[in-house]
C-alpha cells in the first residue's frame, strides 16, 4: 500500500529541512514543496499565514515514523500531517517508491 502524506510547515526552510530528513533516512522516496495561503481558526480567532505544503511519496506503512520524525523537527504545536491513501497509480512510480523507501 501507498501513500501521499500531507504537512505544513511555517517557511521554506523548515519545509526544506523536513523532507530533506524524510528523503535521507529512506522514509519517502520524494517530497514536492510549494507555496501556499493559508486561512484557518488558531486560539479563538481566524489566521491568514504563507506556509509551505509539502507532499511525501512514501509507503503507507511508512507513517508512524514519519508523522514521529515531522514532530521531532516541526516548530507547530499541532502540525498538519494527513495521510492520503493511495488506491491506484502507475505500476513503475509504485515500483520506485519500493525501491527507494526501506
Amino acid at each position: 500500500m501507498y501513500s501521499f502524506i500531507y504537512i505544513t510547515a511555517s517557511s521554506k526552510e523548515e519545509a526544506e529541512k523536513i523532507a530533506k530528513a524524510l528523503v535521507e533516512d529512506k522514509l519517502a522516496a520524494c517530497v514536492n514543496i510549494f507555496p501556499i495561503t493559508s486561512m484557518f481558526w488558531w486560539e479563538g480567532k481566524i489566521e491568514n499565514a504563507n506556509e509551505y505544503a509539502m507532499i511525501v511519496k512514501t509507503t503507507a506503512e511508512k507513517f508512524a515514523e514519519i508523522r514521529k520524525k515531522v514532530k521531532e523537527l516541526h516548530s507547530y504545536k499541532v502540525p498538519c500531517i494527513c495521510e492520503i491513501p493511495i488506491s491506484r497509480g502507475l505500476r513503475e512510480f509504485l515500483d520506485w517508491i519500493d525501491e527507494v523507501v526501506e
